[in-house]
């Protein structure tokens, strides 16, 4: 991609936001709108039409969990979204996560991270590694509730894409994935690209809260396969 990334800022904190337009600009990444509450950011999203929006989760007039499920099901060509927050295991970042974010950041994020996960994102690639993932859905998880997710048909799945699925929410990376299932690096990214366009997730990120709230992967079972892969 050589065209000039763009960026629009969504948090109340105007030092935040300050700090952030100036990082990303001495990186050659364009800030085109800066919005201070949901509603701003709905609407800049709409009119300045991003490659990537920083959200901050809490916002007046309209918190940033509500600001990015209306970007991401009424905007023509979705922006990727992340969240950003004061706190690492927020349930409203889990909640947004399962809204459609392409994942989560600090704010005492470096200016290298900032810059990096903006520019992680833009290509499609989802931001949290998966183990990240998992211990948020493990945390937050509620078996019950009323969400899309809970109501993806996993039939459409062959059974290798099962286990795929299965195991990349137990936290293993595409090269894990392959050592454990004696495949190709290669075939395991058509196995997770297949998985993602049955289920219609933007990405893995999306994939791991599924495998969790289906019922696929149990809470507890991502310890068991750290200690087989011999990770902590």
């Amino acid at each position: 991609m050589t065209e000039p990334l763009r960026v629009l800022l969504a948090d109340d904190q105007t030092l935040v936001r300050t700090g952030f337009r100036m990082i990303l600009g001495a990186d050659g990444i364009d800030v085109v709108a800066e919005a201070t509450n949901g509603t701003e950011a709905v609407e800049a999203v709409r009119r300045t039409r991003p490659d990537v929006v920083l959200m901050d989760v809490r916002m007046p007039e309209m918190d940033g969990l509500e600001a990015t499920r209306r970007i991401l099901t009424g905007t023509p060509g979705q922006p990727r979204v992340i969240i950003l927050t004061t706190f690492d295991l927020d349930r409203y970042v889990y909640a947004a996560l399962s809204a459609g974010a392409s994942g989560f950041l600090l704010k005492d994020v470096t200016p290298e991270q900032l810059t990096a996960a903006v520019r992680t994102v833009r290509t499609g690639d989802a931001l949290l590694a998966p183990a990240i993932t998992r211990r948020l859905v493990e945390r937050f998880t509620e078996r019950g509730g009323d969400t899309a997710a809970r109501h993806r048909d996993l039939a459409s799945l062959t059974p290798r894409e099962l286990e795929v699925l299965g195991l990349l929410a137990r936290g293993l990376s595409n090269a894990e994935l392959a050592t454990r299932l004696h495949l190709a690096e290669a075939t395991v990214k058509t196995h997770v690209a297949r998985i993602l366009a049955k289920l219609g997730l933007r990405d893995r990120v999306q994939a791991v809260i599924v495998a969790y709230e289906t019922g696929l992967v149990s809470v507890g079972a991502g310890e068991a396969a750290e200690q087989s892969t011999g990770r902590t």
